[in-house]
């Protein structure tokens, strides 16, 4: 018997932003089981396979990518696996994942699949109600993360890239303190950073189980590479704002775009070779 499943969008007007179609060839198995091949039916093998040419972007985003890496673990032989997907009301991201078949090393990453923005984007969500801890959030990694009411601030480098929810994040970040943190709540720790220490975990377990109303989470992000879901895309969301900025000097030098040429090359080979000269006399 074959059960058919469907999926109902509770907001036919608009795209569901919680449901995501994948399209996928079947296998010969799958067909019998359709009934559209015979059941003697014998997968063809091709002795020459030719890799089949992709005619748009579209194509690629149905395909799964094997590269071929070296473990960073153990430095033994794997595959790295990435496929482009699609945020809806945001962009395209590329997921990338490690398995080392030897010592067991497993690594992902999620990383924007556009260019850097020309302004930066600071995103401010309210947790209220049990949906907000929900909403999908994509944290780039030059992302920076910061809880106003618990006057605490996780810079880009400290959590990797991530795409997961406003409950994941939260829960990473704690954990992420309590691992730097364990030489403050050690022996020689005094009984003040023990005290603030144990009360910032259990606002963090506050704020998961919704006991605080005050809380309000900030993803800072110059590149404009970091989203968080709006409950109600494309009408605006009362509990998330975005604001849109132009990046300082500081925050380009960190981007690596003051240095950053993109025309007129040939003017960068006269200046190299002006400069030779002169510390040559």
């Amino acid at each position: 018997m074959i059960i058919s499943i469907s999926h109902q969008n509770p907001d036919p007007l608009h795209v569901d932003p919680r449901c995501i179609v994948s399209h996928y060839h079947r296998n010969l198995d799958e067909t019998k089981l359709l009934g559209l091949a015979d059941d003697d039916a014998v997968q063809e093998i091709d002795d020459d396979p030719v890799a089949e040419e992709w005619k748009n972007y579209d194509e690629v985003k149905h395909e799964i990518l094997h590269f071929d890496t070296d473990c960073p673990g153990c430095g033994a032989p794997c595959q790295t696996l990435m496929k482009p997907t699609d945020i809806p009301f945001f962009d395209t991201v590329i997921v990338m994942a490690t398995t080392c078949d030897r010592c067991g090393h497993k690594t992902n990453e999620v990383k924007a699949g556009g260019a850097i923005r020309e302004q930066g984007c600071k995103l401010e969500v309210k947790i209220e109600e049990p949906v907000d801890l929900a909403r999908d959030v994509l944290k780039s990694d030059t992302c920076s993360l910061s809880i106003p009411s618990l006057d605490l601030e996780v810079g880009a480098g400290a959590l990797c890239s991530r795409f997961t929810t406003i409950e994941g994040i939260l829960n990473a970040t704690k954990e992420q303190i309590e691992q730097q943190s364990k030489f403050f709540i050690g022996d020689s720790a005094s009984s003040e950073e023990k005290t603030n220490l144990v009360a910032l975990f259990q606002a963090f377990d506050d704020i998961v189980n919704l006991k605080r109303k005050d809380v309000t989470i900030v993803l800072d992000d110059p590149a404009g590479n970091s989203y968080i879901q709006s409950l109600t895309a494309p009408i605006n969301d009362n509990r998330l704002t975005k604001t849109y900025y132009t990046r300082n000097f500081e925050q380009n030098e960190e981007l690596g775009l003051n240095d950053m040429k993109v025309e007129n090359y040939g003017e960068l080979d006269g200046i190299e070779e002006e400069d030779e000269e002169k510390e040559e006399e």
